[in-house]
């Protein structure tokens, strides 16, 4: 009998590694957000079918992986909330209230710092983080309509578009106060900062392209513009360290964007309002929400085609997964 006990318990432990091995191997999910639904879709990426919803709050705008990559944040712009979601498991962690009109949002680097775009209200609110829970520090009256952020890898300066008053405006993260605030042009949208910190990418929505600013001295320089295709919009780092895609929301292409050159050297087709991208680990695979097309549209970047589409809720505007190329 104890023989045979120990046997059970053997066959019970292989089962439980093997499934263990199966769990640790079973790729990530992929979220999409669906901003007029009030949910996430999640999809698996082997069946390439959305598996479920998660609801979020009234018109959520952004989805946003922590540094840390714990959880996966929904800004519920019309809920004053924040959902966090486990990026592994696509289970609801919690749900923080009282973050007013949270439409973008972006932890600094170094955690220590939440910010949010309050899109309808025309500020910037700038938290303090301790690990678990956020502390208001400073609500930043800005210009009209604050839309995307983008923080150094220093973890001291927010840039802010202001979508329309056409502007980018900086704000010191220690102090809370406003650098410097400088003209663009029209309707800015998405920033992407190198990594040097030297140069900021705008993306301009209202024209063709994306705005370039020298942001290494105390005051912005304008360097050029960058001809990509009308309604520049999102921004995501391909993961090679050199270049950087941006979707054209309403040329229904994306461009990938070298960094040295300040050039563009590749442009894909992306039908249905290209809005936010994520890149498969490897970086050949390229995902985008088609805004006006309720779809998720996956792009094969070397045969530079649409490989798939999946159908998603309304308005679908970002995608994230934990299976991704270097941010």
């Amino acid at each position: 009998m104890i023989v045979s006990s120990l046997r059970s318990c053997a066959v019970a432990v292989a089962a439980w590694l093997l499934a263990a091995a199966g769990a640790a191997a079973q790729p990530a999910p992929i979220f999409v957000l669906n901003s007029l639904d009030a949910s996430v879709s999640i999809i698996d990426p082997l069946s390439w079918k959305e598996v479920r919803r998660l609801p979020t709050g009234k018109e959520p705008h952004h989805l946003y992986l922590t540094p840390d990559e714990k959880s996966l944040i929904v800004a519920n712009s019309l809920s004053d909330s924040l959902t966090f979601i486990d990026p592994r498991t696509a289970e609801i962690q919690r749900v923080v209230r009282g973050t007013l009109d949270p439409y973008q949002l972006r932890f600094s680097p170094d955690m220590k710092w939440f910010v949010t775009a309050a899109n309808r209200l025309n500020h910037v609110d700038v938290y303090r983080w301790d690990g678990a829970n956020l502390q208001l520090a400073a609500r930043v009256p800005t210009g009209k309509t604050p839309s995307h952020i983008w923080i150094d890898t220093r973890s001291t300066t927010a840039y802010v578009s202001m979508q329309d008053s056409d502007e980018l405006v900086a704000i010191d993260l220690a102090t809370q106060a406003l650098k410097w605030r400088v003209k663009t042009g029209p309707m800015p949208a998405d920033v992407y900062g190198t990594a040097d910190d030297r140069t900021l990418l705008v993306g301009l929505t209202g024209g063709d392209g994306v705005e370039v600013f020298d942001v290494s001295g105390s005051l912005p320089r304008p360097l050029r513009r960058i001809k990509t295709g009308d309604g520049a919009h999102a921004f995501r780092a391909a993961g090679d360290k050199r270049h950087v895609f941006v979707s054209n929301r309403v040329a229904n292409t994306i461009s990938k964007i070298d960094l040295h050159s300040l050039q563009v050297v590749e442009s894909y087709p992306a039908p249905g309002g290209p809005d936010c991208i994520d890149v498969f680990a490897g970086g050949k695979m390229l995902m985008v929400t088609s805004r006006w097309a309720r779809k998720l549209t996956v792009i094969d970047t070397d045969a530079r085609k649409v490989v798939r589409q999946v159908a998603v809720g309304k308005s679908p505007h970002g995608v994230w997964t934990l299976d991704h190329a270097p941010r």
